[in-house]
């Protein structure tokens, strides 16, 4: 573990106040998160479970949500039969990615209810209208912000 991340007790309690708050995460999550991104080094599970003075069944769920999220990434080093995790150098193009999928899976759905909305009523029909409507345009400036960010 690194000192940093040790020495960065308060800096980690914000992290999992404000980024489990904003993802709607469980505050541990963002407590690893904060962990993570402070590492100097992977960790693995029974690193984080000391830092972060949690159990396996927790910090198991927690480290999914994180490496679906697109800001952990988990794997082995070469010559271990273990799992580490560490903050991902390409985490908030990962983070942005994971948005634009679940924004187009939320298309989709849109896209199938307006293909079936031809027995319901006007008003109805109108709001899965909106919500394709919205979700194209979503998913077109969550595409572009993407490009975007990383060509820069």
């Amino acid at each position: 573990m690194s000192n940093a991340v040790g020495d960065a007790n308060p800096l980690i309690d914000d992290f999992g106040l404000y980024i489990g708050r904003a993802m709607g995460w469980p505050p541990m999550a963002g407590r690893a998160a904060g962990v993570l991104m402070l590492s100097e080094s992977p960790m693995t599970m029974a690193e984080l479970q000391d830092v972060l003075n949690a159990s396996k069944g927790s910090l198991s769920e927690t480290t999914r949500l994180l490496v679906v999220s697109g800001t952990v990434r988990r794997f082995k080093e070469p010559g271990s039969r273990q799992y580490v995790y560490e903050w991902r150098d390409d985490a908030w193009a990962g983070c942005l990615q994971h948005q634009l999928e679940q924004t187009t899976d939320l298309l989709t759905l849109a896209e199938n209810a307006r293909a079936r909305s031809d027995g319901l009523p006007e008003r109805q029909r109108a709001r899965l209208t909106e919500m394709h409507e919205y979700y194209t345009f979503m998913v077109r400036r969550l595409e572009a912000l993407l490009a975007e960010y990383e060509a820069r």
